[in-house]
């Protein structure tokens, strides 16, 4: 795990935007497209500003959620809606969305026609992980009622997932799939959160997920 901290919020929306931007040139040069995956939530949505406007072709880029809540596009809680506001916007606006949500009416009813919206997108080519205070990533909550299933090595591409601090059902890329990317970052803010990722380091993983990640990433954090 490389640690790399920044002065503030600003410079690190700026320091982590152009480490994700050279990483996906970098993968545009060797590969016909680059998939990267995301979180939701508000964190990083000054990052993906900055990001949106950088030089490199978009439209070889494809992009997709962590994780999704299972929530029609439009709703207030939905992490399309807020990542289409945010990274696909300006120059990023010509990148491909692969959805993490339909109108099924619940995940398990619409993840097999999901799941085939991914083929041809592994290994991840870029992986940026959120994290919150109760150590989850993704939609990888500790006592959730799938997450045995979505830690397997077996697991499947995407679970449906529901726990009690995880407010509507949701749909989550499993362990493996998020651990076999190419390249990892994670973005965390505040001094609780960095507290919160030392401690989840001697954790195991079904105590705290984010642990499952951390051996090969970058962890960018600002006060």
């Amino acid at each position: 795990m490389k640690f790399q901290a920044y002065p503030d919020r600003e410079m690190l929306a700026m320091g982590l935007a152009d480490k994700l931007a050279s990483a996906l040139k970098n993968c545009l040069l060797t590969h016909p497209h680059a998939s990267f995956c995301v979180p939701g939530g508000t964190s990083p949505g000054e990052t993906f500003a900055t990001l949106s406007g950088a030089e490199l072709d978009w439209s070889r880029v494809h992009v997709f959620l962590n994780d999704e809540r299972w929530v029609p596009e439009g709703h207030a809680r939905s992490n399309t809606t807020l990542l289409k506001s945010t990274l696909l916007t300006d120059k990023a606006a010509r990148a491909q969305l692969v959805p993490m949500v339909n109108e099924a009416p619940t995940p398990e009813d619409g993840i097999p026609t999901l799941e085939a919206g991914f083929a041809g997108e592994f290994p991840i080519s870029l992986l940026l992980l959120g994290m919150g205070a109760d150590m989850h990533t993704a939609s990888l909550f500790p006592g959730a009622d799938r997450l045995a299933e979505a830690m397997a090595e077996d697991a499947p591409t995407l679970v449906p997932m529901r726990a009690e601090g995880a407010g509507e059902p949701r749909v989550t890329l499993s362990r493996p799939v998020l651990a076999g990317a190419m390249e990892t970052h994670v973005l965390i803010m505040g001094d609780e959160k960095r507290a919160v990722l030392e401690d989840a380091r001697g954790r195991n993983v079904m105590e705290a997920p984010i642990a499952a990640f951390l051996k090969d990433a970058t962890i960018h954090w600002a006060p």
